[in-house]
């Protein structure tokens, strides 16, 4: 008989801790915010909104409007969440954050995940028809294997 070793507590929650929910202001991505923060209030977890700011290629001649537009879209999106979070203060009692972070979508979601330790990914639904041929970034996150994904219509 083999010497058994006493079963160890388990500390920490069950469930999630940190959910990350990719934000670019379509309205899937809008929905899948509201979803994350419904399993971040039920789970107690931290949500973290993410913002990817896309990065024009070198030498792109509307490098620096591009640029000042994202910001801007990153700054709506803060302000749009802390209205919505003023309103259901009483009701969305969520603990949550807004990261920006600048690449392509798919990269910039994958590093938000590992840089916060995410424990779930919740993404909208590709609105592209053209990421049928070449692969949605929910796809991509799916693929990857790393955490469970959620995408939300």
């Amino acid at each position: 008989m083999k010497d058994q070793q006493p079963h160890q507590f388990e500390r920490g929650t069950d469930g999630p801790k940190v959910i990350v929910a990719g934000l670019d202001g379509s309205g899937s991505s809008m929905r899948a915010a509201a979803y994350a923060a419904g399993l971040a209030r039920r789970q107690r977890a931290m949500l973290a909104l993410v913002y990817v700011q896309p990065v024009m290629p070198a030498g792109a001649s509307l490098g620096a409007p591009v640029a000042d537009a994202t910001g801007e879209v990153a700054q709506g999106l803060v302000t749009e969440i802390r209205e919505t979070a003023e309103k259901m203060k009483d009701i969305w009692d969520v603990r949550w954050e807004f990261h920006t972070f600048r690449g392509d979508p798919y990269n910039g979601l994958v590093t938000a995940a590992n840089d916060l330790k995410a424990d779930a990914v919740v993404v909208g639904a590709s609105e592209s028809a053209g990421h049928r041929f070449i692969g949605s970034v929910a796809v991509r996150l799916v693929k990857a294997g790393r955490w469970p994904v959620t995408v939300v219509p």
